[in-house]
């Protein structure tokens, strides 16, 4: 398996703004996924983050990250005939 720590991809520039609107991939895995390239995204969170009222459910602040990254990142990496993979973890 062929990587690269943090990454520069093209495609995650706005020409709108003229700059980058995303980061790099954290990390690129070069042809893992039928082929594609996946953007590994790695999210360490802080286990109470949000957590005021509710019950604590473990976990949940990692989950969160994941569901938010994909939400951000997702669809720009498939526009661009790459996976993107979040890997959030908590502390």
């Amino acid at each position: 398996v062929s990587v690269k720590k943090d990454a520069s991809v093209n495609f995650l520039t706005d020409p709108q703004e003229g700059r980058s609107t995303l980061r790099t991939a954290d990390v690129l895995v070069y042809e893992w996924i039928g082929g594609k390239h996946p953007c590994v995204d790695l999210t360490g969170v802080f286990t109470f983050v949000g957590f005021r009222t509710g019950d604590f459910i473990v976990g949940q602040a990692a989950l969160k990250a994941a569901s938010s990254k994909v939400t951000k990142h997702e669809k720009t990496c498939s526009d661009n005939q790459h996976a993107f993979i979040p890997f959030a973890f908590d502390t």
